[in-house]
């Protein structure tokens, strides 16, 4: 009995289970590809690999968004229930992220950033902002801000949106290495 209702469970949904094979596999394919072209690209721009990582989780969640969403019309869901669901979930999230948009600017800024950023990790540059002007050496590049160290040793927290707000100057490429020496030098003495 118990067999019984497997079989006739698996024979009624064969034509799902087939198409959400395909899908599934498919999606993991075109994941497979973005994240072997992001790496490339990143590797070939001098990106550090928690960037790499971080991008390819971005990407890594918006597929599984997309297949959940796939798989749901697959198994029969209907466009008005699925539009219910999402706008409710939707006004939620939109509230949400409204009292807390910088965070988001700042994850928006950070993607922006790992695909079109003239500076890397550590290159000094001067950020020029009326009120207050730095030079610094690229530190870090994270989701939400870079981490620059000033010349007296200072560590700055600098928010990605104002990056891509500010006009920045190259002031050195790879300037971390000339920072790294002198302070070994300093250690020597």
């Amino acid at each position: 009995m118990l067999f019984e209702n497997k079989e006739t469970l698996l024979s009624r949904f064969e034509s799902e289970l087939i198409i959400s094979a395909i899908v599934l596999l498919s999606l993991l394919i075109i994941r497979f590809i973005l994240h072997f072209t992001i790496t490339k690209v990143a590797k070939k721009n001098g990106i550090n690999d928690a960037r790499i990582r971080l991008i390819r989780r971005y990407i890594t969640v918006n597929l599984f968004i997309i297949a959940l969403l796939i798989e749901a019309f697959v198994f029969g869901a209907q466009f008005e229930d699925l539009a219910v669901i999402f706008s409710s979930v939707f006004a939620i999230i939109g509230i949400a992220l409204f009292a807390i948009w910088s965070i988001l600017s700042n994850i928006t800024s950070g993607i922006i950033m790992f695909f079109n950023f003239p500076y890397k990790v550590g290159d000094k540059i001067e950020i020029h902002d009326k009120d207050f002007p730095i030079t610094a050496i690229i530190e870090d590049i994270r989701a939400f801000q870079l981490h620059l160290r000033l010349d007296n040793g200072d560590l700055v927290t600098y928010p990605n949106n104002l990056m891509l707000q500010k006009a920045v100057t190259l002031i050195e490429k790879d300037a971390i290495d000339d920072f790294s020496s002198e302070d070994d030098g300093a250690d020597s003495i």
